[in-house]
């Protein structure tokens, strides 16, 4: 499943919260993305899958790497949030970004 344009359809739920951007490039020298972006409001959604096997984001030194991406993102001025697969599939991914937006008031 892809879970960033899945959880981009269950956003549709709610016409307040602008359109997503997918692989958002966020950084000017790095190659790093995020998973969805909503640029105007400097917030970032990480979709972190494969948590309950060997995956790629449980190996040391992915990990660190994206540490690395979490933390500058962070020093760039952006807003960070992390959901597993199942958050998305559950809704909660959907209501916590909601909730964010409401709390900045979609600035």
């Amino acid at each position: 499943m892809n879970y960033p344009k899945y959880l981009a359809v269950q956003l549709q739920e709610y016409p307040e919260i602008p359109v997503p951007h997918f692989e958002y490039r966020f950084h000017e020298t790095r190659k790093w993305r995020f998973d969805l972006a909503f640029p105007d409001q400097h917030l970032a959604v990480e979709i972190e899958g494969g948590i309950w096997q060997y995956g790629r984001h449980n190996r040391a030194s992915t990990f660190i790497k994206d540490m690395e991406k979490y933390n500058n993102a962070c020093m760039l001025g952006w807003h960070l949030l992390r959901f597993s697969t199942e958050m998305v599939r559950n809704g909660e991914a959907r209501k916590q970004i909601k909730q964010f937006m409401e709390s900045t008031n979609g600035r």
